[in-house]
């Protein structure tokens, strides 16, 4: 049966609805993720665009405006994606600088999340800080060495770090999130803008939380750095948590592979061989000597392996209750939980050999 023109329209429309509202509302930390890129138009230059963002300005000026400068290439689509997506009060005033050859969703996701500078990076969740400096290279924002000279020789004034153990650095800190710099930036005015967002989402608000759960702030963190890790599925976060608590409170090792590969991974020769998180673990590798190595250290490593979310945070600070002890991993990355080492043998001969 044939479809009247109307209702085609109407079917396009709606599809186009959906679409642009499921990649609009994918979660952020600090900032909505930067939209995943399609295919770019070609940027009319290299010359930087400067727009103005006025405040109560609609989307229909603030289109125009963008077309006018080159940003982007049609004001009447700006007007009408920002409508679908049902954001236009939420587009935040500001003086931002545009690279040209962005697409319209690129520019609706900075305008919408007030990112103003041009350099737009996304930190995922439960990377090492040498990572975070291999991508920051990577988007021509600053250096690796000079990220990492950075975490390791300036002093940071944020009371929280006031905290730490003595002899620990900034893993576990450096909060993953959407950021943008300017060009010149330094390495760091980086570090800074990461531990601000870090005090912003996780110190401040999870001060009383971390206080009731008889956990430190580091502590928390290390514990945090390890689920996230561990965990491929969000729901599962609070119960891997649960099982780690549950072995630290009756003097169980953790055993947490994570921490294994962070430990495998202070070794260069393995990082160039296998990356900074190695998948399969040998028994050599179980038993390599290290503070971090939780198969044969008691209690939890010194510090945090990895830097984790504010879920992977909040996991730790609210977990699941359960009796659980044990977890073995599915072939689809979700996990199999036991109270009983019997039980988990069993899992173990089911799920992975």
């Amino acid at each position: 049966m044939r479809l009247l023109p109307l209702a085609v329209l109407f079917v396009s429309l709606a599809t186009l609805a959906v679409v642009v509202w499921a990649i609009a509302s994918t979660p952020g930390s600090v900032l909505n993720d930067e939209p995943s890129p399609v295919v770019r138009p070609t940027p009319r230059s290299t010359e930087v665009a400067l727009v103005a963002v006025l405040e109560g300005e609609g989307a229909k000026d603030i289109g125009e405006s963008l077309e006018k400068e080159g940003v982007i290439q049609s004001a009447s689509l700006f007007r009408i994606m920002v409508s679908l997506m049902g954001i236009e009060d939420e587009l935040v005033a500001g003086d931002y600088e545009f690279d040209r050859g962005l697409t319209t969703l690129e520019v609706i996701g900075r305008i919408r999340n007030g990112i103003t500078l041009p350099l737009v990076i996304t930190i995922p969740e439960g990377l090492r800080a040498e990572e975070i400096g291999l991508l920051l290279e990577e988007k021509g924002i600053v250096s690796a060495e000079d990220f990492g000279e950075a975490l390791a020789t300036s002093d940071y004034d944020f009371d929280f770090l006031a905290q730490r153990p003595p002899g620990q650095g900034l893993e576990g800190y450096l909060f993953p999130a959407t950021y943008g710099f300017s060009r010149n930036v330094t390495a760091e005015a980086v570090v800074e803008q990461m531990l601000a967002a870090f005090e912003k989402q996780v110190a401040d608000p999870l001060d009383s939380q971390i206080a009731a759960s008889r956990l430190t702030l580091h502590e928390a963190l290390t514990l945090a750095s390890i689920v996230e890790r561990e965990a491929a599925l969000p729901e599962e976060r609070p119960i891997i948590a649960s099982v780690f608590l549950n072995r630290l409170s009756i003097g169980l090792p953790l055993q947490a592979d994570p921490t294994v590969q962070y430990a495998v991974a202070n070794d260069p020769e393995s990082v160039r061989l296998y990356g900074y998180w190695k998948t399969a673990l040998t028994e050599a590798d179980l038993e390599v000597n290290s503070i971090y190595n939780t198969y044969l250290v008691t209690g939890l490593p010194p510090g945090p392996i990895a830097n984790p979310g504010v879920d992977s945070i909040r996991a730790v600070l609210r977990p699941s209750r359960t009796n659980y002890l044990f977890f073995v991993a599915k072939d689809d990355g979700s996990h199999v939980f036991a109270e009983t080492l019997e039980e988990h043998q069993h899992n173990v001969d089911l799920y992975q050999r």
